[in-house]
């Protein structure tokens, strides 16, 4: 490659970057999903006390706490991966559940913790409602906003270096199709639940669930339609946290399962498949320094 060529790129050549206020709104949001996975992961038997509203039965705070650390992973690793093509799906990803998870919020406003019902709720419980409620109405608005100047900004995408096996893109395609099936269906009528998920969930939950389910259907489709391992590496080691941290939800609070269900089993299963395809596109992909590496190597 000539050198001098190279020194003159221009600026439509270059690789797009993460914006500042893009790395801002991740930063902002890596410290939000930590605090979730404390409040429901960690103190699962007390959102009457500490959380936005009661979750009962704790198998399902724990649940939506391990969804929180693995949006943790995710904008964690976007914020350390600075190429904006690594980073579009984590991004995808957080707004469509934030957007679902405002629309369960403002559905069931009545069951939060600062409406009248509950005035006898600590303190605590009541200022995390409001404060759950002001997160929900900003962040996917800052992310609709920063997101269109994101785009539009100077430098294009790298290119697709490193293709996703065949097998693995089928079995991400067919995961996708499951998550978003099961998730849409429990946010529009969360009476399905019953029949669809192994333990008991309420309408509230049920579509906070189901926003989970639907945002990581969408990533692991969008992942299987990009067919780059180094695109999905972000994305894939999120997806393994989260399976494996569903595995021990369901372990650690197993009295609450309904194991004479066969949709029990069915979730184990398809919690291992998340598991064992997300270590298989996070253990295929390269980390960024070394396929930065090898994309000069080969230039």
């Amino acid at each position: 490659m000539d050198p001098v060529t190279t020194a003159v790129r221009p600026t439509a050549d270059r690789r797009r970057e993460l914006l500042p206020a893009m790395r801002g709104l991740l930063l902002v949001f890596s410290v939000l999903t930590a605090l979730g996975f404390t409040a429901l992961f960690v103190l699962s038997t007390r959102t009457d006390e500490a959380f936005a509203w009661t979750i009962q039965p704790p198998v399902t705070a724990a649940f939506l706490g391990a969804g929180y650390a693995a949006g943790f992973t995710l904008v964690v690793l976007s914020l350390r991966d600075p190429v904006w093509a690594h980073s579009r799906v984590p991004v995808l990803t957080i707004l469509v559940f934030t957007l679902l998870t405002l629309v369960a919020t403002l559905v069931h406003a009545d069951r939060f913790h600062f409406a009248a019902e509950f005035a006898d709720s600590p303190a605590l419980a009541r200022g995390a409602a409001w404060f759950w409620t002001g997160v929900y109405v900003l962040i996917p608005l800052g992310i609709l906003a920063v997101l269109a100047f994101q785009e539009r900004a100077p430098g294009t995408d790298p290119p697709r270096r490193f293709p996703v096996p065949v097998v693995l893109r089928a079995a991400l395609a067919v995961e996708s199709i499951v998550l978003f099936a099961v998730g849409a269906a429990i946010s529009v009528a969360p009476s399905s639940a019953e029949t669809l998920w192994p333990w008991t969930l309420t309408p509230l939950t049920g579509r906070v669930v189901g926003a989970w389910l639907v945002a990581f259907g969408l990533a692991t489709a969008l992942a299987a339609l990009a067919g780059d391992l180094e695109r999905m590496r972000t994305a894939a080691i999120a997806y393994t946290v989260f399976g494996a941290l569903e595995l021990l939800v369901v372990l650690l609070h197993r009295e609450h399962v309904a194991w004479d269900r066969p949709v029990a089993w069915l979730y184990v299963a398809a919690t291992v498949a998340i598991v064992l395809t997300g270590a298989a596109g996070w253990r295929r992909a390269p980390v960024p320094e070394r396929a930065a590496h090898a994309a000069r190597h080969r230039s």
